[in-house]
């Protein structure tokens, strides 16, 4: 006899193909993480508070959400500190949704979306993003019905890296009044592209953010959401008190306070590696999506094969499906010098 809602038994747990992943043996260009260790200050600040003799204590957070409020430009009454950006994607949809609602995902899109929604027993909808126009902002606002309570929108979108103009999130928005426009801006510091400003006056607008990727401390989960003063209120009633590690937070906190090591590893990828690896791609005519993030979804003439050339090169790289069902393989953008690396292994198999 179930003891649970009766649906999750058919569901599949979300699992990234984590296996393997040892970056002693392999360049690390499969998960968009930052391919270079945190700066000094945020592992002194660990070790001196692992030495403080708090760890049997309860998190206490500080000023933390002050922080981010002066670092996002938006009052601190409208942040909200969450376990990973998921942890705040995950809430959208726990206080938005129930059984039957729907949810408009356009594919293809970071998959912790869907995975959110079956938990909830959504009906999800989706329209399909193309590389010539970007997010089916018509499609997205054709779909819009009464029961569409959720409407996600990744910021870059993950594999594609395409970027969203504000006026097109307005837009949708202002087409579903009734429905949480979900914007994903977890690739922020790469594409500079935010709706932030526009909370207050379109208070469907839910932004998360992540700690994960420039930051560089997805193994700590630390994240943050940011939304109208009332919709962060009731948030904060489902969110729990201590959801927080205080680990992640002192990390967080002193990236914040050193955050050069972050500003210069963004200015080499996009202004540096970036461009060299879009020069190489124009240059034997792969196909590869525009993205204003730190990755490129790239089309060669034969993924699964080029995949195993890496491999062998102990490169790791993530094989994502388009909606005609093509492979292309994702590719997360690091230094210079390590996409130099990666091109000598292009070079010699493309």
């Amino acid at each position: 006899m179930p003891i649970f809602k009766s649906h999750l038994y058919k569901l599949s747990a979300y699992k990234p193909p984590l296996e393997g992943r040892d970056p002693a043996e392999h360049l690390l260009l499969d998960f968009n993480e930052r391919t270079l260790p945190v700066g000094k200050a945020v592992r002194d600040a660990l070790i001196e508070y692992i030495r403080s003799d708090k760890i049997q204590l309860y998190p206490s957070y500080g000023d933390i959400v002050e922080r981010l409020s002066v670092y996002s430009g938006v009052p601190a009454e409208s942040v909200m500190i969450t376990n990973g950006s998921d942890q705040g994607i995950e809430l959208v949809f726990r206080s938005c949704a129930k059984a039957g609602d729907e949810v408009i995902i356009p594919e293809p899109n970071f998959a912790m979306y869907a995975q959110c929604a079956k938990i909830e027993n959504m009906k999800v909808v989706a329209p399909h993003y193309s590389r010539e126009g970007g997010l089916p902002v018509d499609d997205i606002i054709a779909a819009v019905t009464a029961k569409t309570r959720v409407i996600c929108i990744a910021n870059p979108n993950n594999p594609s890296g395409v970027g969203v103009p504000s006026s097109d999130i307005i837009k949708i928005a202002q087409a579903a009044p009734h429905a949480c426009i979900l914007v994903d801006e977890c690739y922020f510091e790469y594409s500079k592209m935010t709706v932030v400003e526009y909370l207050n006056e379109y208070t469907n607008i839910v932004v998360t953010r992540t700690f994960s990727k420039t930051w560089g401390i997805p193994s700590l989960r630390f994240g943050y959401l940011m939304a109208s003063k009332e919709n962060v209120t009731a948030l904060l009633s489902v969110r729990g008190p201590y959801d927080i590690n205080q680990m992640a937070v002192v990390a967080a906190r002193a990236a914040l306070d050193n955050p050069e090591y972050t500003e210069r590893y963004v200015h080499e990828v996009m202004t540096e590696s970036k461009p060299l690896l879009e020069k190489f791609l124009d240059g034997k005519n792969i196909i590869y999506w525009p993205s204003c993030a730190n990755y490129i979804w790239m089309f060669p003439s034969s993924p699964d094969e080029l995949e195993k050339k890496l491999v062998e090169a102990h490169i790791l790289v993530r094989p994502k499906l388009d909606a005609s069902g093509a492979t292309g393989l994702r590719v997360t953008i690091g230094t210079v010098e390590q996409t130099r690396r990666l091109l000598s292994v292009l070079e010699a198999n493309l």
